[in-house]
């Protein structure tokens, strides 16, 4: 039988670091994006698990509202307001299945087939496909040193049209480990009221920071409503226990409630009994100075061994945090065939073009993580890289 997908399916293409994870084998993989094992609080999860399931057992089980579970909003609306900075009387919380549900909630709600999307050129290919699964337009706007070129921001606004939204990841950007700067993001809000356009802002790695000062994020500027705030637990707590939450106008929230209902009712009560058992023990603060002593340990790590192996084959920024490198090959090397080559010597990255709007452009960068690597895979895997450039300069 001939099987007829929906023309955004169709055309979608296989994450490039789900398949490269997917054939990576035993390789040291640089190619993922997992948090440190050693960042987990699995302590806690346990004992937090054990007490949920004996105390509460038919709620952890049962079906929930849709919203989240009232106590866990109750505890991320003060959340977002204390640590974050997000949140006016006009906004509200609901809790969802990692950060990855909101950019599909929002599309559902938003995107018409033809409508454009804004973004960073590059940026996480995990809302790009989901973006582009509803027949959206991409139009990339560069990213500069210090978040993306407002100059080109203002020109993609003037020149199309349907513009529903522009998504950020201002905080260590997924690839490019940019963090925006404060007056950037100022820029940004007053072109997207100048515009009329919505703003998601996508935060998954601000915790992450291991140098540099806090910057209040663009959410924290909205007067207008104006901001989807994406939060989400996978790299604070845990990605397995699939839990984020978006702060968003209540009319918007209104809206992604009814499209969640769509998608799977309600997130796993048992995941949001355990977040909030956590919040409410505040464990937050500790177990954030904890991570980012691992973190900073690890970016140190690759860094200089980055400097002392591949001095004169690659160049990069040294990000303030998350979890992401992001490097450029000298053009004397083939991006492709070194990922290709590098992956036959043992270690597997990704190649920069699987997180630009345009797939087919050709781009010299590769992306380098630093948290899922033991410290010896990184030392080794550096020094496999620089074996294998190496070996094709030659």
């Amino acid at each position: 039988m001939k099987y007829n997908f929906s023309k955004g399916m169709a055309e979608l293409k296989p994450s490039a670091i789900r398949e490269i994870l997917k054939n990576s084998g035993d390789t040291i993989p640089f190619s993922a994006g997992n948090p440190a094992p050693d960042a987990f609080p699995i302590d806690d999860v346990r004992m937090i698990t054990d007490y949920v399931l004996k105390k509460e057992p038919v709620l952890a089980l049962q079906y929930g509202i849709t919203e989240g579970y009232t106590p866990l909003v109750d505890e991320l609306t003060e959340l977002a307001h204390n640590r974050y900075k997000v949140g006016t009387d006009n906004d509200s919380v609901i809790v969802v299945s990692g950060a990855t549900q909101i950019m599909s909630l929002v599309t559902h709600c938003f995107i018409n087939p033809g409508d454009t999307v804004i973004c960073e050129n590059p940026s996480f290919i995990g809302s790009l496909n989901c973006f582009r699964s509803s027949g959206t337009r991409l139009v990339g706007v560069s990213v500069e040193s210090d978040g993306i070129n407002i100059e080109e921001l203002e020109i993609a606004l003037k020149s199309n049209q349907n513009v529903k939204f522009i998504y950020t990841i201002p905080n260590f950007q997924n690839p490019t480990g940019v963090t925006m700067s404060y007056e950037k993001r100022v820029r940004m809000y007053d072109l997207a009221k100048k515009y009329n356009v919505l703003i998601l802002e996508d935060n998954p790695y601000g915790d992450l920071r291991v140098s540099g000062k806090e910057i209040p994020s663009i959410k924290s500027l909205d007067t207008e409503g104006l901001v989807i705030y994406a939060g989400s637990f996978s790299k604070v707590i845990a990605p397995g226990i699939r839990v984020g939450f978006v702060v968003s106008p209540s009319e918007i929230s209104a809206k992604l409630t009814v499209a969640k209902q769509t998608q799977d009712v309600h997130t796993a009560m048992l995941s949001q009994l355990i977040v909030y058992e956590w919040l409410k023990a505040g464990k937050i603060n500790d177990h954030v100075i904890k991570i980012r002593e691992i973190y900073r340990r690890k970016l140190n790590l690759m860094c200089d061994n980055l400097d002392n192996e591949l001095s004169g084959y690659l160049t990069y920024n040294r990000p303030d945090g998350g979890l992401f490198v992001w490097a450029e090959l000298n053009k004397e090397i083939d991006m492709i065939s070194f990922v290709k080559k590098a992956s036959q010597n043992g270690v597997s990255v990704v190649p920069g073009n699987a997180f630009l709007t345009d797939g087919s452009q050709s781009t010299q960068y590769i992306r380098l993580n630093f948290s899922t690597p033991s410290d010896k895979g990184i030392v080794d895997g550096v020094r496999i890289l620089a074996e294998t450039a190496k070996e094709m300069r030659k």
